[in-house]
């Protein structure tokens, strides 16, 4: 046998054992009880019934074992944000992980630190839901669900006050169950449709006044420095904070690249068509090069994935899934269009670290799962995102303009 062959026999062998190597394999695994059951369920009133215990099941998750990955938050270089704060059994994702944001931003412009009422954007946010669904008599979304640009409309509308203004719990609550809250607008609003009576101020006045028995009634005035002012004059006086710098990018094919455009999901309730649509490079190009640049974001997407751990802290993609080398953006748009990629979660994605040289991101979370940890784990409340995760799974990012500003010439006008 001559060397060529031999050394041609010993490179294949080697790439065959590497290639099983980094295969990773999945098991059917036991769901086990974590901070929503052990924590939330349990803070929130022994009479309220409305609240629904979903029966744990089992489910097909990747194998950790020989994986590497980030064990902490320690690992990360990370911009500066508030601690993470629960949300509750509450579908306001959207509202906490877009204040964090915009809490970060704040610091970053003017190195005030302060906690917004992310329940303020809520109330008010169910409100224009309301109003919509009278204009559209009815053809309209109203879910618990929207997007993180909906923070920046009632931003502008509204205004904002800081968290000690406006918790939104009542009688000592210590975690927002907005469940029967929510169930009982709802079938309100389909009361109002059956019998077609569509007068809007009577339905917002009542919408209104069920969300003030349960969340109570946000302050139309806050004391600043003893003086009193309005939300609005807090947000831009105080504040000196000005929603209209904050844009949004998504990467989908079955929109014009270099396109301002609507993204297309239930939650998107308003049909706001101002996301930059970008090529999937220039978008992952956004994402790393604006945290390792000092800036943070809000992002969302699926939550939903074999690759996701939330006992680990973990997001990646398996390779049974898809391998590294073919997560392009037909692999992206194909997820989104058969509807196995999802608008589930938004989240604030605050730092980074390179390891192997593959980028991780650091993910500030309002929601249960990344507090299964316990609290007493430094990361509480954090998960690491693959870049690959991002890539795949996270559609759409919330960001400050300026980072969009070496690409804003290649827009259509």
């Amino acid at each position: 046998m001559s060397n060529k062959v031999i050394i041609f026999f010993l490179i294949l062998v080697f790439n065959t054992v590497l290639i099983s190597q980094n295969r990773n394999i999945g098991s059917f695994q036991n769901i086990k009880q974590g901070y929503y059951q052990n924590s939330i369920l349990k803070g929130i009133e022994e009479d309220d019934k409305s609240t629904k215990i979903t029966p744990l099941k089992r489910a097909f998750k990747i194998n950790l074992t020989n994986v590497d990955y980030p064990k902490s938050v320690d690992e990360f270089k990370s911009n500066w944000m508030n601690k993470p704060i629960s949300q509750g059994n509450a579908g306001t994702c959207w509202a906490y992980s877009t204040t964090s944001f915009y809490e970060t931003e704040i610091y970053r412009q003017t190195g005030s630190i302060v906690y917004l009422s992310e329940i303020f954007t809520v109330y008010w946010e169910y409100v224009e839901k309301a109003r919509r669904f009278v204009q559209k008599r009815g053809d309209s979304e109203f879910g618990e669900g929207s997007e993180g640009n909906a923070v920046r409309r009632i931003m502008k509308q509204y205004g904002c006050v800081r968290l000690s203004d406006y918790t939104g719990l009542n009688d000592g609550k210590n975690f927002h169950n907005h469940s029967k809250m929510f169930e009982e607008m709802s079938k309100y609003l389909q009361s109002v449709k059956a019998s077609n009576s569509w007068n809007e101020n009577l339905i917002l006045s009542t919408i209104q006044s069920i969300m003030n028995d349960y969340i109570g009634t946000p302050p139309s005035k806050i004391v600043y420095q003893g003086k009193q002012i309005s939300p609005k004059e807090y947000m831009e006086n105080v504040l000196k904070f000005n929603p209209s710098d904050i844009v949004d990018v998504m990467s989908f094919m079955q929109n014009s690249y270099w396109t301002q455009t609507e993204y297309d999901v239930p939650d998107n309730w308003w049909h706001d068509s101002t996301y930059y649509n970008v090529p999937l490079d220039i978008f992952m190009q956004i994402a790393k090069k604006s945290i390792e640049s000092g800036y943070t974001y809000m992002v969302g997407g699926d939550v939903s994935e074999a690759g996701f751990d939330s006992f680990n802290n973990v997001a990646l993609v398996p390779t049974f899934d898809i391998p590294s080398d073919y997560i392009d953006e037909n692999a992206r748009q194909f997820r989104f269009s058969n509807k196995t990629t999802t608008d589930d979660h938004g989240m604030h994605l605050v730092g980074y670290m390179i390891k192997n040289n593959i980028t991780w991101f650091l993910i500030k979370d309002s929601g249960s799962g990344s507090r299964n940890v316990g609290k007493e784990s430094k990361n509480f409340g954090y998960y690491f995102f693959h870049e690959d995760y991002v890539k795949l799974k996270m559609t759409t990012l919330t960001i400050h303009k300026d980072r969009l500003k070496d690409y804003v010439s290649k827009f259509k006008k």
